[in-house]
């Protein structure tokens, strides 16, 4: 076990001046405080005044004064390239926090600290480009109100997220999907977004507009390549773009629910995936800039993010899991009975 050392307090520094003027030593004034000599030896020769000698306020303010308070980012070189080279590829400071207990089997340090730290460089700096660390890219701390609401309007066959299943609200049994459409200020180009419950593993695509026909084959294309038990339902908003879901339902036996009007709220893991696509995908980005390979690399780089909520394993981790595991129940050979 490795040895620990208590500070000396104001009311020791007090017994120390005392002793001392009354011409004890060193090791008589240890003794009495039940101290090493070398630690009163220290203190007095550190902390002393230079004409005034020993004086228990001004030693208690130069050993807090010597204290370092500053971050451990700024003390550790390279736990601060760990943490900053993970914020750069679009961890959160808490994912980043947690992969690296993962990964070392304690906890390394605390996402608290890594928001003050950033923080702290924004105001010491201000060079506001430390904000790009962060997830929202907020230079300061706080919730943004948000303004408008979803449109409704009338969709064939539409049925309410009221009547969806309770055990996918519970998101213990995988293939239940969510999905939206991320817009930016063009009002043309849009992303196409789905995500799955469970895993949180995310598909993205680049539509030219929002067409409802577009998308719904979009997400027939991706939907087919999947096993049955991983396309069970999917759930959207209120949006025109959405107006073809009855034909997953024919092609791909696929259940499709809506949130209920003006509550996009109701479908909250795209919806924070969105958030979370804005750090690279800006409202004022033109998506048509954009290739296919990009986009596929964005996906690829958010599923190998780590997720608090999956235990800090990446959602491509958890959604390959799924996936093999009903491969092999699809090619288990059949009873000889």
């Amino acid at each position: 076990m490795g040895k620990t050392y208590r500070q000396l307090s104001l009311e020791e520094r007090c017994t120390i001046a005392r002793l001392c003027e009354t011409g004890q030593s060193y090791r008589q004034i240890a003794a009495n405080l039940h101290r090493a000599p070398s630690t009163i030896a220290r203190e007095i020769s550190r902390n002393k005044a230079s004409q005034a000698g020993y004086r228990p306020a001004y030693a208690d303010e130069r050993a807090w004064a010597r204290r370092w308070r500053g971050s451990r980012l700024e003390r550790q070189p390279d736990l601060r390239h760990a943490v900053l080279t993970r914020l750069a590829m679009g961890w959160s400071p808490e994912e980043t926090a947690g992969r690296l207990a993962r990964e070392k089997g304690s906890t390394v340090i605390s996402h608290e600290s890594i928001y003050r730290f950033i923080h702290a460089q924004i105001r010491g700096t201000k060079d506001y480009s430390w904000r790009h660390y962060l997830p929202r890219a907020k230079s300061k701390r706080g919730c943004r109100g948000r303004k408008g609401g979803s449109s409704t309007g009338h969709i064939k066959d539409r049925v309410c997220i009221g009547q969806r299943p309770k055990h996918v609200e519970a998101r213990r049994k995988p293939g239940h999907w969510e999905a939206d459409l991320l817009m930016f200020s063009n009002k043309r180009d849009n992303i196409l977004v789905a995500q799955e419950r469970v895993s949180r593993f995310t598909l993205l695509a680049r539509l030219k507009d929002k067409k409802a026909d577009a998308v719904r084959q979009t997400l027939e294309n991706w939907f087919e390549k999947m096993p049955q038990e991983l396309r069970c339902s999917l759930t959207q908003d209120n949006g025109t773009e959405f107006a073809d879901h009855y034909k997953l339902n024919t092609a791909l036996g696929l259940k499709t629910y809506f949130c209920k009007p003006r509550s996009p709220w109701q479908k909250g893991g795209v919806e924070n995936m969105n958030g979370r696509l804005r750090r690279f995908l800006p409202r004022r980005l033109d998506p048509s800039t954009l290739s296919g390979q990009t986009i596929q690399d964005l996906a690829r780089q958010i599923n190998d993010t780590p997720r608090k909520c999956l235990g800090f394993q990446t959602p491509a981790e958890v959604f390959s899991t799924h996936l093999l595991h009903f491969k092999c129940e699809s090619t288990f050979p059949p009873s000889r009975e």
